[in-house]
Order: structure tokens, then sequence, then C-alpha cells
């Protein structure tokens, strides 16, 4: 229920407190996962505390409990172990301080840690966070890396090295994090943002040495893989050794299976990529090469060729036969005109011969009436009628006589 209170009448805190601590015990015993980070075992003493944290997220809550409850896992459990735990909540009320108080703590075994972590797999799975068609691919050769990794470890030694001996002018930028324990899902998610975030670097590798499993268990966490999925830049995954497959692994563009695996193929070979480069000159000179044999040997076959040796030969082949038709056009052209001109002249002559001038020349006139027509019949004049008469030299007027 809430309280009735105000400025000017408050709840003393020995209330508040009270009324928490009536809240809380009426709540029931609950079974309890996280990561032992603190244990307190003091000799002789009947209580033993310890802090229990969250991997995946920065919370932590202190539990008790009696010495026999935890001699009974003693053997198997101390700091870094994951455990469960069933307990009951508790106030105390003098430092306002929420506590757990266990009565049973179970060891959280490999196989129970494989089973729930193959179910995370499954569900991340079926959500499409490891398929294919999210893999980013590779830049050919990355200028600025990004490198999460911890501080002056064997990983971070390996993939420098191995990077710079294949390209020495690679640079990295490196985010050194605790790859294992309670601070490492955190600081590792933070390490991935804040590479992904910086717009110069073209790739990010995670990496880590070998390990047990609850050593590489921050590489499954489902906060990492989720912000790893969110990365626009491309992920590779460097963890432990050949046979280890964090769920990391699932979701990164790439995975590699050593560190020193991640550094080999995200950064070319110079001496490598040198010597392909030779080669395809190499090649490309050869191709050229024979491109300029092969059109030598084609133009000397087109050189060789009659006509192209020489060139005025055809020329002067056809020439007499050029020469030979040119003069028998001559002939005929001449034939043809002196017939053309014999036959003007014949006819020419029998046009002469039939022109009425010729009959005119021999005695013969025109008669004409005075309107110009030519009289043809004796019975077309009439007596005394005028008329002009032509002949070879000329024209004079004569007048019918009856």
């Amino acid at each position: 229920m809430a309280l009735n209170t105000s400025a000017e009448a408050p709840v003393p805190v020995g209330e508040i407190s009270r009324l928490i601590g009536g809240w809380i015990d009426r709540l029931g015993a609950v079974w309890v996962e996280g990561q032992i980070t603190q244990l307190s075992r003091r000799p002789g003493a009947g209580v033993v505390f310890l802090t229990l944290r969250d991997p995946s997220y920065d919370i932590s809550i202190g539990v008790t409990c009696f010495r026999q409850v935890f001699d009974a896992v003693a053997d198997v459990v101390g700091e870094g172990a994951r455990v469960v735990v069933h307990a009951k909540p508790e106030w105390y009320a003098p430092r306002g301080q929420l506590s757990l108080r266990a009565a049973e703590i179970r060891p959280v075994g490999v196989g129970e840690l494989l089973a729930r972590l193959e179910m995370l797999k499954k569900a991340l799975a079926a959500e499409g966070l490891f398929a294919a068609g999210r893999k980013k691919p590779l830049p050919f050769l990355p200028q600025l890396i990004g490198l999460v990794c911890g501080r002056a470890s064997a990983a971070e030694r390996d993939v420098l090295e191995n990077a710079r001996h294949r390209w020495p002018a690679v640079r990295f930028e490196v985010r050194n994090v605790p790859v294992q324990g309670v601070h490492a899902v955190p600081q590792v998610v933070q390490a991935v943002k804040e590479l992904d975030a910086i717009e110069e670097v073209d790739v990010i590798i995670v990496a880590r040495g070998g390990g047990s499993v609850e050593d590489l268990l921050p590489f499954s966490d489902e906060q990492l893989v989720r912000a790893v999925a969110e990365c626009r830049t491309p992920v590779v995954s460097a963890i432990g050794h050949e046979p280890d497959t964090p769920l990391l692994d699932y979701v990164a563009d790439l995975r590699a299976s050593t560190p020193t695996d991640a550094a080999k193929k995200v950064v070319p070979d110079v001496g490598e990529e040198a010597e392909r480069v030779r080669m395809l000159r190499d090649r490309g000179r050869r191709c050229v090469d024979a491109l300029v044999a092969r059109e030598e040997r084609g133009l000397a076959n087109a050189l060789a060729r009659p006509a192209m040796e020489d060139p005025h030969r055809m020329v002067d082949e056809r020439a007499d036969h050029v020469a030979s038709l040119v003069d028998r056009s001559r002939r005929t052209l001449g034939h043809l005109l002196d017939r053309a001109d014999s036959e003007l002249t014949h006819t020419h002559a029998r046009v002469v011969a039939l022109s009425p001038a010729a009959t005119l020349k021999r005695g013969y006139a025109v008669l004409q009436k005075g309107d110009g027509r030519v009289v043809r019949d004796g019975a077309e004049v009439e007596p005394g009628e005028a008329l002009r008469a032509r002949v070879a030299t000329g024209e004079f007027t004569v007048r019918v006589d009856g």
C-alpha cells in the first residue's frame, strides 16, 4: 500500500526500513544463478560471505550462508565459479542493505553449461543472427584494424606480430579488456561498440587464447552476440583454439581458429601479394608478347603476298589489256562514226534530190493563191485571178487567162 506522506508529515528512516523489510520478508525463496566474485571464509566463523554477480550486466548482490552449507561444495566452488543458489531475500534494516540467505548452493557443471549454451544457440539461430546472408565480406587490405583482447596477452602479441610481419604498414586500434571473469562481457561489448563507431576502422578482431569452457563463457553471452550482430563493421572471432566454438564464432562475419589465424585471414601477406603481382605482370607481358608476335606473323604473311611485294604488278599486268580495250574501242567508235557519216551523206543526197528546191531548179514552179495555198488543181483558180509563181531563184505574179 502507498504511504500517505508529505513534507510536514514525513516517515522516519527506521519506519521506511522496517516497511521495506516487511515487504521483502513476504517474498518466498528463489533459485538464483550467478558468478562468485568475492568469497570470505573467516576461520572459526559460522557464516560465509560471498558476492554473486550477473556476468552479462553490472549487477551484484551479497549472499550469506552458514558454513556447513558452503562446506558441502567448498571443494568445487571458488571465486569465478558459476553457481545456482537457493536463497531467501533478506533486508538488513540498520544498514538498509538487501542480501540473500542461501540454504543450498549448487555448482553449475560443464554439461549443464553446454546444454544451456545449446538452447541459446538454437534460439539465436531461429532469429536469423547466424544466417550466412548477414555475413559481411572483409576488406582486401584494411587500413585500420580494431583489436579487442586481454592486456599484454599472448593473443594480442600473436595478432600484432603476425599482422605486421605480413603487412608492415597495417595500423591497429587496440582495446584491452578482461577476457574472462565477471567484468569480461560488459567491457568486451563496450569495446566492440566503441570500435564499430570509429569510421576509419575497417574490421574488428575479438581475440583470446585458449581456456576451459568456463573461461570462454563470456564469448557465448547473449548480450555480446547481439552487440556483434548489430555491428556495421565486419567482425572476426578468434577465440581459443580450433576445437573451441563459442557462440561468437557463429555470429561473427569470419571465424578464425586462433588469433594467429585471424591475423593471416585479415591481413594479406606483402610477400605473397608482391609475388602475385610479379606473376600477373609476367603473365601480362607474355600475353602482350604473344599478341605482338602473332600480329607480326600476320603482317609478315600479308607482306609476303605478291600483291604486297610488288603493288604495281597487278596494274602493269592489266595495263596492256586496258590499252588493247582502249584501242579496240577507238577502232569500233571510228567504224561507227564512218558508217554514220556515210549514211548521213547518202541521206543528205536523197533529201537534196527530193527537196522542192531541187525540183524548182529543174524548171518547175509552184503556184500559190493570195492566201498562200498551193494550187494543185486547175479547177481551183478563176479566170483573171492573180497568182504568185515561185521558181528556183525567186518568185513573180501571174494572172489566169481563161
